[in-house]
């Protein structure tokens, strides 16, 4: 399974970057919209990073995954909280859910020992 979630990061970067190169306003909106998102007011980045995390299992997106799974190590989660987190995305889920979960745990791992 091992997937190299850092790797897939930067490969993801430049068809991002050229996808806002070739659609600058709908990237601008996007960027505004995650900004918006991500503002803290009830909830924490952190949290709203695990949710994001959570959805990414269950939309069974690797990308968003790796990326989601990268902010929350950068702003502190722990293996605790990802594994929880993982656990109400397979709860959500069910049996896909479940594979994708041991990607993200794998992605939070990798990732956080890089960090």
């Amino acid at each position: 399974m091992m997937q190299n979630w850092a790797e897939l990061i930067q490969n993801m970067n430049g068809g991002v970057k050229a996808l806002r190169q070739g659609q600058p306003d709908v990237m601008k909106g996007f960027s505004m919209m995650a900004q918006a998102a991500l503002a803290e007011n009830a909830l924490e980045k952190k949290t709203k990073e695990l949710i994001a995390l959570a959805l990414g299992v269950a939309a069974r997106c690797e990308p968003c995954i790796a990326y989601h799974a990268e902010a929350a190590v950068k702003l502190g989660a722990t293996r605790a909280e990802i594994l929880e987190v993982m656990g109400m995305a397979v709860y959500m889920g069910a049996g896909p859910s479940v594979m994708y979960a041991a990607k993200a745990l794998e992605a939070y791992d990798q990732l956080n020992d890089q960090g």
